[in-house]
């Protein structure tokens, strides 16, 4: 396994050293503190330069990988530096245990508080699982195969009832049952009456429960959640763009199996991933599509183009059919840029003359879509900010206190700090935060289209320019989208 030496060099005791480090930063206690805000507001901070500055980054990073060599390139992106050891845990005592907790939400969701903001289920499914579980699975790897709610229970049936699986997932489905189950979650928050409801929630819940639960039992865990299950395929990618990485170790003495853990470059993970089919080019796009939308949706733009006064908001039932079109343009739209962008940069490739060895528009489209994936986790990731440190308070009070009976950390004086961050600092200081991870986002993007352009062109001196030339065009969508996204942050909006 390499390490980072062969880059800048280190002695053998920095890993050790690195670890002592993170220890003593986290023995300090600080104040953590979470703002909530209508962002119904003019932003008195210089947005203008935060959008420019922004874009000139991910420009500038463009045109120095199309500069750096191919071989340095490469060398410099297998990096790793190992971390520790760790031994092999089953999937099915976690998994079970997941599928305990998700029961009692459930059972909390159906006989506990109709509040929304003290009933556990919708602030741990929209919160801690949607939100918090994301960044969680960015940071340290893959996660949800283990905590799934579905592999334990079904390795039991088969264990016990001698259940097997009946049928194969039809190859030709692709990725459709997974972008239809993910585009209802995605309705379902962002368009339905009353999603944080909990009774309505755990109803809905249920129901995708026992769907993916069926699917499991008929065609077997691993086609089912490597193209049907939304979630598997969602926390996977995600999971491959994490710095953390998870490599089994050779056992030959028969002790239990380790893994070892290696800290590597963001993204590296999603290079040797295969080419994706369409459907799930479209998939991964979706996801990126749906929490733009729910960003826009918000914003006094939007609220203008159907029609709605920001300043007197009638309610999610007068935007129902609005936001469903928009929802569903927005990734029409998102979808046919991203193709677009590739078509002309493959065309373009081909016209000066440098053979790519995908001779395929829509296969090399089914690796460079992988670039999306750091943008879509810079999004959810900035997005959902407040909504983490906010609710992520409340839900620690209603867990104290599942079935309302108006007991735990609320009874004792425990209450979340909504409204302290009353001053332009505060503001600015969770603004450039946003923007810093909108912006590295991107970058990373652009790193992995150019390092999986590089791969797709043949082994020839002109390699690096046919992989700058190749994704040319997606570099400039993804200018466009930096600024988007900043736009987005910046903007006056309401909710």
């Amino acid at each position: 396994m390499k390490d980072f030496v062969n880059i800048i060099p280190k002695p053998r005791w920095w890993s050790s050293l690195w670890s002592c480090l993170l220890v003593v930063l986290t023995a300090f206690p600080v104040i953590a503190y979470g703002h909530s805000a209508e962002r119904g507001l003019v932003m008195l901070l210089p947005t203008g330069y935060y959008v420019v500055g922004g874009a000139l980054a991910v420009i500038c990073s463009f045109m120095l990988l199309s500069l750096v060599s191919t071989s340095w390139l490469r060398r410099f992106s297998d990096q790793q530096l190992p971390l520790f050891t760790l031994p092999q845990i089953s999937t099915t005592p976690v998994s079970m245990v997941c599928f305990l907790v998700l029961t009692l939400l459930l059972i909390a969701g159906f006989a506990g508080s109709t509040d929304p903001l003290a009933n556990p289920l919708p602030l741990v499914i929209w919160t801690l699982w949607w939100v918090g579980f994301t960044v969680l699975q960015f940071l340290i790897g893959n996660l949800w195969n283990h905590c799934n709610p579905w592999s334990g229970p079904a390795h039991l049936l088969r264990r016990f009832a001698r259940f097997r699986s009946v049928a194969e997932l039809p190859a030709k489905l692709g990725y459709l049952i997974a972008i239809l189950q993910f585009s209802a979650v995605a309705w379902f928050e962002l368009v339905d009456l009353a999603p944080e409801d909990p009774g309505r929630l755990a109803m809905a819940t249920c129901v995708f429960w026992l769907f993916n639960f069926c699917g499991v039992l008929l065609f077997g865990e691993r086609d089912w959640f490597a193209r049907a299950e939304p979630f598997a395929i969602f926390f996977r990618l995600v999971g491959a763009c994490s710095p953390v990485v998870r490599s089994p170790l050779n056992q030959h003495d028969g002790t239990k199996k380790k893994v070892q853990y290696s800290l590597t470059w963001p993204g590296q993970g999603l290079i040797a991933l295969p080419p994706l089919p369409l459907s799930g080019i479209l998939f991964v796009l979706l996801t990126l599509s749906v929490v733009s939308f729910d960003a826009y949706a918000k914003t006094f733009a939007w609220l203008g183009i159907i029609g709605i006064n920001p300043l007197e908001f009638p309610g999610r039932s007068v935007v129902q059919g609005s936001n469903t079109v928009g929802l569903i343009l927005t990734f029409a739209i998102l979808a046919s840029l991203f193709l677009l962008a590739v078509y002309l940069g493959w065309k373009l490739s081909q016209r000066c003359g440098w053979n790519v060895a995908d001779q395929n528009w829509l296969g090399a489209s089914g690796r460079l879509v992988y670039s999306i994936i750091p943008i879509s986790i810079a999004f959810h990731m900035t997005h959902y900010l407040t909504v983490l440190l906010v609710n992520g308070q409340y839900a620690l009070i209603a867990l104290s206190d599942p079935l309302g009976s108006g007991r735990g950390l609320a009874a004792s004086g425990f209450y979340p700090t909504t409204s302290f961050l009353n001053d332009l600092h505060s503001v600015s200081v969770i603004w450039v935060f946003q923007t810093v991870v909108v912006v590295a986002g991107h970058i990373i993007g652009i790193t992995v289209a150019h390092l999986l352009a590089l791969e797709m062109t043949q082994a020839t001196s002109a390699n690096l320019k046919a992989a700058s030339v190749s994704q040319l065009f997606l570099g400039l969508l993804m200018v466009g989208y930096t600024v988007f996204g900043l736009w987005l942050l910046s903007t006056a909006s309401v909710g």
